[in-house]
């Protein structure tokens, strides 16, 4: 457990610290304004920045307008206290744990706050027998806030359930994964699913111009002068975390103070970007090669190669190597894609796919990724088509359905002469022999099924007229 908290501690420590603005009655906050009482204590100097300058009402919060917007549904929850039992998802940095404070200091239940990484069922039955003396002796329900809490395994999210399905608990819970893959069922269909957005270029650039100027909780008191360009620069390294631009601008600001013989113009330059990312030590973008960004990107990979657009396809592979994707995981994507998506409109499709898996292998990254893009934007730009991939889906469903059919006699090899004499054999059609055979070669039951169907599209356009002299010849409808 990392903090515990509710209405009456707030107002004792608003007391404690000088703040006259709360009457000793424990007042509800003016719900126009939605603020958040711990901002009338004072700042604490050796607290990060990205805690320091958390908003202090929803409407300096960035980036969620969605949510937080005068009429939202949302904020309607919050200023009326009738929070029910949801969850927060969204990438690092976007305002989570900021709204479940929020939450914390505008209601009159209590706010108990655990986290999942730290916590497991003992602590959870803790706190359910704390919510239940608390409702029997004075009448107030529970607020459970869990941080992370797709880190809760099976058993420990199954001894939430009861509580909260029965009201003792209302659940908040705050998680960067996707909650259908990590929450039971059970418990997320009890809990309604609030989806928080990276913060875009503006929002962070605006928040990063705040915490400069703010002289009680930013940067405001320090005497430095900050690059505008290093101002973008770290919206753009921060990758829509707000948090983690906190943090680069503060490493970036001490930096300055420590440096006064850099001349601002000069640090304008394009020139001196390596002086802003050695201070950051690190230009990675965010990219998690086993969690939701990896299964969105691959995804947008994909389909971007199926829509013929070779720019947002090789942005996409960009995005996956510099975020350290294994490039064989990519290739092996794309050998299937050849296949899958192209199909026979080009055949030489699949051998460039594979021809670019012995490359990775042969060459290794960083140089494979040339041989990657080549690939990718030659798959992209070539013509498309499923029908292979069509056809053998078909035919799998056609065999699970009808079973396994007597293949035509005369596909059957004559082994013995036994098998000959009753007609194994009989009657086939050597095709090289003939111009064209008119023998019907799948099982009498299916003999007016199609499964491929070539499209008019690339090579397929030829192959779908040698196929339908094919069957003109066999004489099939």
């Amino acid at each position: 457990m990392y903090f515990y908290m509710n209405i009456e501690m707030f107002d004792k420590q608003n007391k404690a610290a000088g703040g006259g603005g709360e009457s000793s009655g424990g007042e509800r906050p003016d719900k126009d304004s939605i603020l958040v009482k711990e901002a009338s204590l004072p700042s604490n100097g050796s607290k990060p920045l990205a805690d320091r300058i958390r908003p202090q009402r929803l409407e300096e919060i960035f980036g969620q307008e969605h949510l937080v917007a005068p009429g939202q549904p949302f904020r309607k929850l919050i200023e009326s206290d009738r929070v029910r039992s949801f969850v927060l998802w969204g990438p690092p940095g976007t305002g989570k744990t900021t709204l479940a404070r929020i939450v914390a200091l505008h209601t009159e239940r209590r706010f108990v706050a655990i986290s999942a990484v730290m916590s497991g069922v003992k602590d959870i039955k803790e706190e359910v027998q704390n919510a239940k003396f608390h409702l029997a002796k004075d009448g107030k329900s529970t607020i459970l806030f869990v941080d992370e809490i797709h880190r809760f395994n099976k058993s420990q999210q199954d001894a939430l359930l009861p509580h909260v399905e029965d009201g003792t608990l209302t659940l908040i819970g705050a998680t960067t994964e996707n909650p259908s893959f990590e929450l039971n069922s059970a418990l997320l269909s009890r809990a309604q699913v609030f989806i928080l957005k990276s913060l875009d270029l503006e929002q962070l650039q605006a928040l990063l111009r705040k915490a400069l100027i703010d002289p009680a909780r930013g940067l405001g008191g320090m005497q430095i002068s900050f690059p505008e360009r290093w101002i973008f620069l770290i919206s753009s390294y921060a990758d829509g975390d707000a948090r983690k631009a906190l943090t680069a601008l503060e490493r970036a600001a001490l930096f300055l103070e420590q440096s006064k013989h850099l001349e601002k113009e000069e640090l304008e330059k394009e020139s001196s970007d390596h002086i802003l990312f050695e201070t950051l030590g690190s230009k990675k973008i965010r990219f998690d090669a086993t969690g939701e960004e990896h299964y969105n990107c691959i995804s947008a990979f994909i389909k971007s190669m199926r829509d013929s657009d070779p720019d947002a396809a090789v942005y996409y592979l960009a995005r996956m190597l510099e975020g350290g994707e294994d490039p064989l995981f990519i290739v092996r994507r794309m050998v299937v894609f050849a296949s899958e998506d192209v199909g026979n409109a080009d055949p030489r499709a699949l051998q460039i796919a594979l021809t670019v898996k012995d490359a990775v292998e042969f060459v290794g990254l960083p140089e494979a990724r040339i041989n990657l893009a080549q690939g990718v934007t030659y798959l992209s730009s070539c013509p498309k088509s499923n029908a292979s991939y069509r056809a053998i889906e078909d035919a799998l469903a056609e065999v699970q359905s009808s079973g396994a059919l007597g293949v035509p006699m005369h596909l059957r090899n004559a082994v013995t002469g036994l098998m000959k004499n009753i007609g194994y054999g009989k009657g086939y059609q050597y095709a090289h022999d003939f111009k064209g055979t008119n023998q019907i070669n799948l099982p009498e039951e299916l003999k007016h099924k199609r499964f491929y169907k070539p499209k008019d599209s690339g090579l397929e356009k030829q192959i779908a007229e040698r196929l339908e002299i094919k069957k003109k010849l066999q004489k099939i409808d």
